[in-house]
């Protein structure tokens, strides 16, 4: 292990297979990437009361719209803090990238935790909600894309794939810890004090580790200039697919993802609106499809270092398409417990396993070059314009059409798009997987 030289102290320069740096790797990215995505998320968790407490209306629906309206205003800025924070980690490092979308992130939910609501400060109080909105989605736009890039970098070839899917992961686990929070928060507080503050409490939770991963990601070494081995491809029939034929399937395979994330996030507010669950029920619903969730997108990385990545990609979205409308008709007519919590639950540790394969895909068949940038960019476009609409549009057209099934039809057409695009994708994986399970090696293609 070598030394190189930087401005303020010397710093480990780790091997291609060193694995200190790998768990190290994993430790700082994905816990901050946990809080930044914990403070981001927690807001569609209590939309109704957010809604309540800066948009407040005669009309509940028009409360919510708006509410979710400003949610949504946090993906317009992400693909612009995508390009700006996606080019300084491909040009000053991934660790000051990942170090400046925290504080950045930190700055907006204190801020969005400390507004006074609308009746104590007035229209003040919706256009400081609205900026501190903007803040996180800039600071989360250049999160997944440095983050997702030191991962790979940082671990040995055959472990790419497990390591890359702690970035999944990790936003399943901040999912996770919001729907809890709430479903702690509405077990112990009164409706009222729930509406009142009990989401402020909640922000502030977030922000109470913030400190911890400011210092976690300030000492992790960088990998920009860490030598990488060849990784042997293998690659299909035909000429290798062009970077920007890759970005572009990507887009479409992060756009079903985003819906697929986003209206699985939304489960919380559609049991209370629509199925008219209680409010118990309805945090549980996101928590256990959040905890099935964690353990799926680890699963479905490490499914693709032994497997390969497009088997994983191919056949589990497949079977997520067949499962989806047999799920939500039976939670629309029976709306019990087991169905919201069971088939929610399966249909999630199923669908989920593909992304994983693909967030490892995509980072291998990108050059290191614009690795943080091209990410980046592809998934806060597909973020901003998929994500932020997802919610309002399925809010609207259940209110438009009356169905209870909207989520259903909105998720398949996402999820037939994106099969179709990982038909398309190349195999990445870095050995030659044959029908018997045998691995032979093939010639190595350097990454740059």
């Amino acid at each position: 292990m070598a030394r190189q030289f930087t401005p303020d102290r010397l710093e480990p320069v780790f091997g291609p297979a060193d694995e200190r740096l790998t768990r190290r790797a994993v430790l700082g990215a994905t816990i901050g990437n946990i809080i930044e995505f914990y403070d981001f998320g927690t807001y569609s968790f209590f939309a109704i009361q957010i809604g309540q407490a800066f948009f407040p209306a005669t009309d509940q629906f028009v409360s919510l719209m708006l509410s979710l309206g400003t949610f949504g205003a946090g993906f317009v800025t992400r693909p612009i803090g995508a390009i700006v924070l996606g080019s300084y980690s491909d040009r000053a490092g991934r660790r000051p990238a990942m170090i400046a979308s925290f504080a950045m992130m930190s700055a907006a939910v204190l801020l969005l935790a400390i507004t006074p609501s609308y009746e104590t400060i007035g229209l003040a109080a919706p256009l400081l909600a609205i900026f501190a909105r903007l803040l996180q989605g800039f600071a989360l736009g250049g999160e997944v894309g440095p983050t997702t890039a030191y991962l790979m970098e940082a671990a040995p070839t055959k472990a790419r794939g497990l390591a890359v899917s702690f970035q999944p992961a990790s936003q399943q686990v901040a999912a996770r810890a919001g729907a809890l929070v709430g479903e702690i928060l509405s077990l112990t507080m009164t409706s009222e004090a729930l509406n009142a503050y009990g989401w402020r409490v909640a922000l502030l939770l977030g922000a109470a580790t913030l400190p911890f991963g400011f210092w976690l990601r300030s000492v992790l070494p960088e990998t920009l200039h860490r030598p990488e081995a060849p990784v042997p491809v293998t690659q299909p029939e035909g000429r290798r697919p062009t970077d920007r034929r890759i970005m572009s399937l990507g887009f479409v395979i992060l756009a079903s993802c985003t819906i697929t994330t986003y209206v699985t996030g939304y489960m919380t507010t559609y049991a209370l609106n629509t199925l008219r669950v209680s409010m118990p029920l309805a945090f549980a619903t996101t928590l256990i499809s959040n905890t099935v969730g964690i353990s799926a997108a680890l699963l479905g990385g490490l499914l693709a270092d032994r497997v390969g990545r497009r088997p994983i990609m191919i056949w589990p979205q497949v079977t997520t398409l067949l499962m989806t409308y047999p799920v939500f008709l039976w939670i629309a007519e029976s709306r019990s417990a087991f169905a919201l919590l069971g088939g929610l639950g399966v249909l999630t540790l199923i669908g989920t396993i593909p992304y994983s394969a693909f967030y490892v895909s995509m980072a291998e068949g990108l050059p290191k070059y614009i690795r943080g940038r091209a990410f980046a960019t592809i998934y806060a476009f597909a973020i901003a314009i998929f994500g932020g609409t997802a919610q309002p549009i399925v809010t609207w057209l259940i209110h438009l059409t009356g169905s209870a099934l909207v989520p259903a039809w909105y998720m398949l057409f996402a999820g037939a798009a994106a099969l179709c695009a990982m038909l398309m994708m190349p195999e990445t994986a870095p050995l030659n997987y044959v029908p018997d399970h045998r691995r032979t090696a093939v010639t190595p293609r350097p990454l740059l």
